[in-house]
């Protein structure tokens, strides 16, 4: 099968196309034909070695898809050869592969009112926000939400997920994307380029894509009891935000993405009632994936990019 790998780390250049033996499931796994595959910022992140979490190359990156089972590893598998799945992979076995091996327990059946595009840039970002929102803040009708960078993978669902639980959703994004965001249900914008996010009103749960200073920033536009939310991941010290955080009475969480059957379910059903709608903004086919990299670190993306094999 094609694969898109690297043997060293650094630049998108380092990303190349190779061929790999198919894998053969055993028990409790499952053999997915993937039909595309979500790109995220950590996946530049690992190929560039801004972080290290699988040790030296060479290794598949991806760490999402949709696509079709192919095979599975136990007869009393709950899934079948051609169910439809979305999912998450874990390089050095990614995505990034016109066939990925997962455990059973990492995919779930893809939403049946959307292809496997959009089904595909769902499982890391819409889990994020699904998760941070949801399982973290519990948002409830009536709260005020304040999602910073609203137009990208995070954010884009982050203000869906938190207008279906009834909040008042506010997000920072530049003027251009304003339309856009709207669409998505957001109540209020703001340009961060122009206009400091601290002087809205105050809100009760605020969702950080963002990190650098938005953290101790955004501490000073939380109600008492509030909760400020970084999904940012490693590679940032939170140390002095917590303890301010602590020391006004504020909830702060440093978030790292646990992904579950359960709220992989949680989320389809949000896309198949109509409440969420993935975005994708750039489809590319997966020998492109250095060019897709290059668009992911640019920071300017409205949505998700996509590969397709």
């Amino acid at each position: 099968m094609r694969v898109i790998t690297q043997h060293s780390l650094g630049g998108p250049e380092v990303l190349e196309a190779a061929e790999a033996d198919r894998p053969t499931p055993g028990p409790g796994e499952v053999l997915v034909q993937v039909h595309a595959t979500g790109v995220n910022p950590a996946d530049w992140k690992v190929r560039s070695g801004h972080v290290r979490w699988f040790g030296d190359p060479p290794f598949v990156l991806g760490h999402e898809f949709s696509g079709v089972v192919a095979e599975t590893g136990s007869p009393d598998s709950g899934f079948r050869p051609g169910d439809e799945v979305f999912g998450w992979a874990m390089p050095p076995h990614g995505s990034n592969a016109e066939c990925v091996l997962v455990p059973e327990t990492s995919v779930a059946a893809k939403p049946g009112n959307i292809d496997h595009v959009h089904a595909a840039s769902l499982p890391i970002a819409g889990l994020t926000a699904w998760q941070a929102l949801v399982n973290i803040a519990r948002v409830q009708a009536g709260q005020r939400v304040l999602v910073h960078g609203a137009a990208g993978g995070v954010g884009h669902f982050a203000v869906q997920i938190a207008k279906a639980r009834g909040a008042h959703v506010t997000g920072t994004a530049r003027t251009v994307k304003h339309e856009f965001l709207r669409g998505l249900g957001a109540d209020e914008l703001i340009d961060y380029t122009t206009t400091d996010f601290t002087t809205v009103q105050t809100v009760d749960v605020v969702l950080d894509t963002i990190s650098k200073d938005y953290g101790p920033r955004s501490l000073r536009t939380l109600n008492p009891g509030g909760i400020l939310i970084d999904v940012v991941g490693v590679g940032v010290d939170r140390t002095a935000v917590k303890e301010q955080a602590e020391a006004n009475g504020l909830r702060f969480v440093e978030y790292y993405l646990e992904p579950t059957p359960a709220d992989m379910a949680g989320l389809a059903g949000l896309v198949e009632e109509g409440s969420l709608r993935p975005v994708v903004q750039e489809v590319l086919p997966l020998s492109d994936a250095a060019k897709a990299h290059e668009l992911s670190e640019s920071g300017r993306v409205r949505g998700k990019i996509v590969l397709v094999p």
